[in-house]
């Protein structure tokens, strides 16, 4: 029986406000989180994604706040990342009502807290969060390949994106944000090549992020190997609705929520 295709809007959070940009540069406010969310609860959207994108920078409890707001006001799942470094992070945002936990930098710092963090809660609360770009020369020019970049995109660590994803699975995520920043926030469409190229090698659950700015690009996701499919700014600036994506999806022949 296919699984059905869960459709997320996802809520990049800066000191409180959500805001979005291209390619994760030029951010620009797109609204109050916890209104955002209440709206895309009642639009029908299957789970809920927050990112704290300057999480590294400090004001933590802001993130804390922000996720009991969101959780006393809506009843679908909330994936929370950004600064998570230690299980006891985990347990903070669990307990202020997160259901799942994203982890990039400190899993790429110190590969063990992913299975420190499954092993605690269960692989289920664990969603490894992979910012990856293509692989570029001394001259900038695109080569083959992709890999994984830390610091909200700021930093490259020269790690294979695809072999990365797989590891993370045998450490013990049980899901993969697999989010391209080339396409971030382009709304040229999802980078399909990436997508085919991680499903290839995980079977835990893949959600598609970066890219998506028409309804015709959900679709080709899912055929790539998404089991999701992720979205920021056609949702908050109201060009696109959860339902009208559900519809596209359902009129590709595919099932959803």
């Amino acid at each position: 029986m296919p699984v059905a295709i869960r459709v997320i809007p996802c809520l990049d959070v800066d000191a409180g406000r959500v805001v979005k940009g291209v390619n994760f540069e030029n951010l620009r406010d797109a609204g109050d989180p916890v209104e955002l969310a209440r709206s895309y609860d009642a639009q029908g959207a299957d789970e809920l994604t927050f990112l704290d994108v300057t999480a590294s920078s400090g004001n933590r409890e802001t993130t804390y706040e922000m996720v009991r707001h969101c959780a006393e006001q809506v009843f679908i799942p909330l994936t929370v990342g950004g600064g998570v470094r230690t299980p006891e992070d985990v347990d903070r945002l669990l307990r202020a009502g997160a259901d799942k936990v994203g982890v990039n930098t400190a899993a790429i710092a110190r590969p063990e807290v992913i299975s420190e963090i499954a092993d605690r809660f269960g692989n289920q609360v664990l969603v490894l969060s992979a910012d990856v770009r293509r692989r570029r020369d001394e001259q900038g020019r695109v080569v083959e390949g992709f890999e994984v970049t830390t610091h909200g995109g700021k930093r490259g660590t020269g790690i294979d994106a695809v072999e990365w994803c797989a590891r993370a699975e045998r450490l013990g995520a049980g899901e993969i944000l697999l989010n391209s920043m080339d396409a971030d926030g382009t709304k040229d469409g999802f980078d399909l090549e990436l997508i085919r190229l991680v499903r290839r090698e995980v079977r835990v659950p893949l959600i598609a992020s970066g890219g998506a700015g028409a309804l015709e690009h959900f679709a080709p996701a899912v055929e790539a190997g998404a089991d999701a499919v992720l979205a920021a700014s056609v949702f908050h600036y109201g060009e696109l609705t959860i339902g009208q994506v559900k519809d596209a999806l359902r009129a590709a022949g595919h099932e959803v929520r």
